[in-house]
């Protein structure tokens, strides 16, 4: 077989604002991979299927000198994220050609790698489209899982405020508290996200763009468990909105990410209010809660009790357009890019 392009997405340089497409990141198609003959050094070959686009990747679009909770992407090289890929060929024990591998992959459309630390071989018992462990079978619907079961302390009856509820994470949130019994409200950023909300079960949904978000809150309040995606005033509103004893559980902070942060100015109402305030890293979270995560989660994903939304982008190429997507919320679901076909 001749050599085939083996497409690269490279991080090209560290953005001020929101990342460019073809300047923050660029698609290189200089590079080459024999497929048969590529020496493996008793590793493995794997054929990338999807990538998945979450809005913390910009937070890696940063230089080295800059500390975080995950390393910044080397400037020159693929930048990474959770994916599905498919073994094509292998000389490491335990792992076999067929097997389908999820974890942290650059985005490239081949790749060698001479172990499989930090990657998974995982079964598709369910026969979910592989997509769907870039989301809700994967690390946005672990996030709101444990996240939620970590922290929420809920109990029925209660109310719980999602912001950016139609997305992968917020959407699971909401079910899983209608699951429980809690009263719902949820925000998003367009109308057709506020229908998609109020099809999964929330109570009160609205587009924060077109409504006063504090005069829902006061209305449909007090809050006694905030989910917060989003910081900036959509936190503020919320503190105010809080009750006494209330929980926020802080997944993250989008509003701050391409502007250097968003000032709180009244966060005097932790203490008024004696709010319990957490924050979290999945990651961290996965070994006490991985085992529940799929007992929970995949049966409900498979009968179709959870409801998830998809936007699945075909082509490297498009990836630093989706990545910009996802930042302003143009975006209408979980972002995929379908690298290649099984």
């Amino acid at each position: 077989m001749a050599p085939l392009t083996n497409g690269r997405v490279l991080f090209n340089s560290v953005p001020t604002g929101f990342p460019e497409p073809g300047k923050t990141t660029v698609y290189d198609n200089s590079h080459t991979i024999d497929l048969e003959n590529v020496p493996l050094k008793g590793g493995i070959l794997l054929k990338t299927l999807v990538l998945s686009i979450d809005p913390y990747l910009r937070g890696r679009m940063r230089g080295p000198e800059i500390k975080s909770y995950a390393p910044p992407f080397t400037l020159g090289e693929p930048i990474m994220s959770h994916g599905i890929a498919v073994v094509l060929r292998s000389e490491l024990a335990g792992v076999n050609p067929g097997d389908h591998i999820y974890g942290a992959l650059p985005h490239e459309q081949y790749i060698v790698r001479h172990n499989i630390a930090g990657l998974r071989v995982i079964e598709n018992k369910h026969n979910l489209p592989w997509s769907v462990f870039l989301g809700a079978a994967g690390m946005p619907g672990e996030t709101a899982f444990m996240g939620w079961r970590e922290y929420a302390r809920a109990q029925k009856g209660e109310t719980v405020f999602v912001s950016t509820g139609a997305g992968p994470v917020g959407s699971l949130v909401i079910q899983i508290a209608k699951e429980e019994g809690l009263k719902v409200i949820a925000s998003a950023g367009s109308d057709e996200k506020v229908k998609f909300m109020k099809e999964i079960g929330a109570d009160v949904a609205f587009n924060y763009k077109t409504t006063n978000m504090r005069e829902v809150l006061t209305q449909e309040g007090p809050i006694d468990i905030y989910w917060d995606n989003v910081g900036g005033e959509t936190l503020e509103a919320a503190l105010d909105a809080a009750g006494v004893n209330a929980r926020f559980i802080e997944c993250g902070m989008i509003s701050g990410y391409n502007t250097g942060g968003a000032p709180i100015r009244n966060l005097m109402q932790v203490v008024a209010k004696s709010i319990t305030i957490s924050g979290f890293i999945v990651s961290r979270l996965e070994p006490r809660w991985m085992k529940d995560f799929g007992e929970y989660m995949l049966p409900r994903l498979a009968s179709g009790k959870f409801k998830y939304t998809e936007e699945i982008t075909k082509g490297l190429d498009k990836v630093g357009d989706v990545i910009l997507a996802v930042q302003k919320g143009t975006n209408k679901a979980k972002a995929v890019i379908q690298v290649a076909d099984e």
